[in-house]
Order: C-alpha cells, then structure tokens, then sequence
C-alpha cells in the first residue's frame, strides 16, 4: 500500500506593542512576515525549494503546506520545516520592527483560535484512490473522526454546556464559518478541542458558509481518473511530533481498511454534530454515542473498534504509512491512550499527547494559585502552549526538558527546510524552483505544473504524485542549471 500525505496549518499573528509602542494588527505584522518571500518570489503565494506552499490566506494568516509526503516520519519533518520556516521569517520581521521604530513583539501561534473566538484550522489531505466509492468512505471515516479528538485533540478551555438545538437539520442556517455555536452561560470546562464548536456538518463541499468535517471538494492535483484528495479540516493544529504523528497515522490506517475492503461494521452516528461538542467535553471517552442502527456505544468503545482491525492490518505488515516502525508507534500509542482513557492514568501518555501535556500545565498552576478556568492567566497559558514566538513559548522549552516527546531530530528538520521528500513528485518541484530561481528566471508552478514564462512556454506536467523523477522535468532542470546566473535572495 502506498499513500500521499499532506498537511496545511494556518497561524495565528499578533503584535504587544510596548508602552510607548503602537498597535498594529494582523495585515500589518503580515506585510512584515513576508517581506523576505516577496522579495525571494515576487509573491506572497510561492513554492519553496522543498516543494512546500507557503502564502498568506483569508484574514492575514500565514499558512505552510508541506510537500507531498509517502512516508509518515518525512510528513512529520516537512510540518516541523514549516514551522521553523515561519519562526525565521518572524525573527526577520520582528528586526525590521525595530528598524522602523515599532516598538513591541510579534508573535506567531500555531493554535486554531484567536481572542475573537474566530477559528482557523489544520487540514490533512490524504490521497484516496478514485474507484473506491466516496460516499461509502466517508461514511466509514466520519464517526473516527468525531471520536478521534480523544486521541489527538489539543486541548482547550470550553464553555460546559452546549445548545441542544445543534443538529445537522440546522447546519443550513448555521452562522459565519468562524464563529462559534451557541452556547448556554455558565461554567468553564477543560475540553479536548476548541474545533468542535465550529463542525456544522459531516461531510460538504462548503468551506465558509457552513464549515464540515470533511471537504468534500474535488481537486485531485493528480490523475483525475486514478485519484481523489481526501481533505479533512476537523483537526487540531499538532505542537507535539506524537500527537501529529498518530493523528495523520491513525486516519490513514482507517483509510486503509476501507480501500482494502476490510469488513466494517456499520458505525454511522445518528448525530454526528451534536455528538463532536459532546465528545470534546468528556475527557473519559465514556460519552454514549446513538448510532443510526439504533445500538449505542461510547466514543472510547468506538475508537477501540477501528483500532482492532487497524492493528491487525499492521500486524500483517499492509498499511499505507510508509514506515513499519512508524505504524507499530502509532498502534501503540493509540491503544495506551485508549487504557488511560479509561484508567484515568495518563501518566504513559502525558509527554505525547497535545491535550494531556497542556491540561497537566494547567492543572499544576490551578493547584498553585487557587484560580479558576475563567482566570486570565489560565487563558495566557493556553496560548503560550501554542506560542512559537522565541522567548515566550512554552512548548520548545518542553522538549527540551524531556517533557515533550520527538517523531524525528532537529536535524531531519533543518534538512526539510531545504530539500523536498525523495521520494515524491516534490523532489522535481523543489529541484526545479530552486534551479529556476537561481537562474533568475520567470516561472509558474503548482501542486502538477512546472513552466518556464518564455517565448518557448516549456511546461512539464507531473500527475503522478509517487513519481520522483521525470525525464521531461529533468532535461528543463538540467537546461536551467547551465543558464544559471549569480544566485538572487535566500528561499525563505
């Protein structure tokens, strides 16, 4: 079995201006932000030469995504390279502040929701083959997904009760994508996921009028015949390496038993909507789930059936992740947070999984200062989980205590900012951007298409994600490479 990986995180920008400092919002911080890729590509919308995406999408949030990816570890390389890639071009706004008399900080989060309560995601693209039927696998993966929050979510302070008029008949007349559900006033709760407010629907082509589980939109970016792109939006933006790494890992081997043709039973919820923000405020599992058979069973139970045949699928060596060693971590991790769901231990799981090792800081500074989940600071804290800004976030300093597990080394990421998969069409897209940029010459790419904007509009196509290497991509390349003028500005 193989597989294309991919992974889109948006960020969040802010700026503290100082006491003598002004504010500025988010358009600005953002024009500074990517100064150095327009410089570098004459754009705010560019290919790297690791293959990846980089560009500022709707309400000024910079967002990365990675190369096509066949292997899990690499998938896991190219979202921290992302990372790091942004943390750079901050570290370079944040002087060109100075230079210019802005007197404060920027900072830059990788969370999924800003102090307006405004949402804004972490999307997986999955390839999925175009014989198998769509509606059937959808139908097989959505109620994973509602659950799988117990496993991957990041955690996140919640309103304790939510309305009981939210229902998938009502997501026609849902509010704007970013904005939260109606919620009853009341106490504070300490949840799985701040995105399940923001589910309106299972599975739809809409992204703005009525945000879904699943995009139902079609956009390949590869052989329309052979393939389709699975594109998920419900997941939680991943600090820790484990956590995205068992949140791609698991999904993927869900995808798995369905193209195998695996036998399942049918699991489909009666709710799905309603039961997403119920899930997202029982940090047991033990929330009992309605399904349309009319039988009944808890989120942790649900999640423990797919997790049966997805470990016997990996026990057979027949999975789709690219890496054995890869699979195995992501079957057993799956089950100890399954055993500490229902222990209540989680003390075999609290250096890996996002939401536990945020709810465990914050539960020592409620134990510290007698405070509540409505205090200010407790809110500060749950940024600083997120905040990637050198000084002010937490997370670096986790790992580096040993508190925040790793899927790969520092050094895997530093060669991912640079050099795409090896073993994907990303290794001909970043070869052939690094040489054309080197050459100075005017080009145009995407996720299938290279082209030089000359008089002789040379043009390769690439569908076939898996292929590495292209004999027509190649001779355009090595054509560049012996036009090669005086190198121009650093990529990003």
């Amino acid at each position: 079995m193989k597989r294309i990986f991919g992974l889109e995180t948006e960020y969040g920008i802010a700026f503290t201006p100082s006491e003598s400092g002004r504010r500025l919002g988010p358009e600005e911080i953002a024009r500074y932000l990517f100064r150095p890729v327009v410089a570098w590509g004459r754009s705010s919308n560019v290919f790297l030469p690791n293959g990846a995406r980089l560009y500022l999408d709707v309400g000024s949030h910079p967002e990365y995504a990675t190369a096509e990816c066949d292997r899990l570890p690499d998938l896991v390389a190219q979202d921290g390279a992302g990372q790091a890639i942004m943390v750079d071009l901050l570290g370079r706004a944040q002087d060109a502040l100075a230079d210019e008399g802005a007197a404060g900080t920027a900072h830059l989060v990788k969370n999924n929701k800003d102090s307006a309560g405004n949402s804004y995601g972490s999307h997986e693209n999955f390839l999925i083959r175009r014989s198998v039927d769509f509606k059937h696998l959808t139908g097989v993966l959505l109620p994973f997904l509602v659950a799988r929050q117990l496993l991957v979510g990041a955690g996140a302070v919640l309103p304790a009760g939510i309305s009981t008029e939210i229902a998938p008949a009502d997501a026609n007349r849902a509010p704007s994508a970013g904005q939260a559900p109606p919620v009853r006033t009341g106490e504070l709760v300490y949840g799985l996921s701040a995105r399940s407010d923001v589910m309106w629907e299972g599975v739809s082509s809409a992204t703005t009028r009525s945000r879904p589980i699943i995009n139902a939109r079609d956009e390949p970016h590869a052989d329309a015949e052979k393939y389709r792109r699975l594109h998920v939006i419900v997941g939680d933006s991943s600090m820790s390496q484990t956590t995205s790494e068992l949140k791609v890992g698991s999904a993927g081997l869900v995808l798995d038993l369905i193209e195998a043709g695996v036998p399942l039973e049918d699991l489909s919820l009666r709710n799905p909507i309603r039961d997403i923000r119920r899930i997202a405020r029982d940090l047991t599992g033990s929330t009992v789930l309605e399904l349309r058979s009319g039988a009944t069973l808890t989120a942790r139970e649900l999640l423990g059936r797919y997790l049966e045949r997805a470990a016997a699928l990996v026990a057979a060596g027949d999975h789709s992740l690219g890496d054995d060693a890869a699979a195995a971590r992501v079957i057993d991790r799956w089950e100890r947070m399954l055993a500490a769901l229902e222990t209540g231990d989680f003390s075999a799981v609290d250096t890996e999984i996002d939401w536990v090792i945020k709810k465990k800081l914050i539960d020592r500074y409620l134990e510290r200062s007698e405070a509540g989940l409505a205090d200010p600071r407790v809110q500060r804290l749950d940024v600083a989980y997120h905040d990637l800004t050198p000084g002010s976030g937490l997370f670096p300093r986790l790992e580096a205590a040993g508190l925040a597990a790793r899927v790969v080394d520092a050094a895997a990421i530093e060669a991912a900012k640079d050099c795409a998969p090896a073993t994907t069409r990303a290794a001909i897209r970043g070869d052939f951007v690094a040489a054309a940029h080197d050459a100075r010459r005017d080009y145009t790419v995407d996720w299938v298409h290279l082209r030089l904007n000359d008089h002789a509009q040379r043009a390769v196509v690439l569908k076939d994600p898996f292929a590495h290497a292209s004999e027509p991509a190649t001779a355009l390349i090595a054509a560049l490479r012996a036009d090669t003028a005086p190198s121009g500005p650093p990529a990003p």
